[in-house]
């Protein structure tokens, strides 16, 4: 999993930004190089912090967003008194940061948390196209993860890699035991 933190201080041109999900791949990757351009340029710093299978199975999903917004946050440096902290849907920082704000649908209604999307799904879908040669036969470069029909044939053809996060898969229809 992905998390990413995006501050800036300056306006930012963000004409014809808009929800990572509704980008193509080649756009989010466009949105990433410019992100890139402008911390070369000192407009804005931005970070990306991947949480692993073994941390979500272990502590759950919830908390292991936590810990990648911690990372992000740590990372960047802020003085949590200094800044303020946007984060989408139900996210929460450390209460040490006290002046933040949850935005629901905060990726589709504001642009520093669409580029913070769009940042951690770029890191994520380029983790996920290396892994696919130390992994091939999963797709994982072309579903990136996500549970498509390809991608759960692969799974009860191949079974488990060390990659799948085994707390989601027991949710799944098929029966677990036939993956383990």
């Amino acid at each position: 999993m992905a998390v990413a933190a995006v501050v800036s201080r300056a306006t930012l041109d963000t004409r014809g930004l808009k929800d990572s999900k509704g980008l193509s791949s080649a756009r989010r990757e466009e949105w990433y190089e410019k992100l890139k351009k402008a911390r070369r340029r000192r407009e804005l710093n931005f970070t990306v912090a991947l949480v692993g299978e073994k941390i979500i199975d272990r502590l759950g999903i919830v908390r292991a967003v936590a810990i990648g917004i911690r990372r992000c946050l740590a990372r960047l440096k802020l003085n949590p008194k200094q800044c303020r902290v946007l984060l989408d849907g139900s996210l929460r920082a450390s209460r040490i940061y006290q002046n933040q704000k949850t935005i629901i649908r905060g990726d589709s209604r504001v642009p520093i948390i669409m580029l913070a999307s769009i940042a951690a799904k770029v890191r994520r879908d380029r983790r996920l196209t290396r892994l696919a040669k130390r992994y091939p036969g999963y797709g994982l470069e072309i579903h990136k993860g996500y549970g498509t029909k390809k991608h759960y044939a692969a799974l009860r053809r191949r079974g488990l890699s060390p990659l799948h996060r085994r707390s989601f898969l027991k949710k799944l229809s098929f029966k677990w035991s036939s993956l383990t």
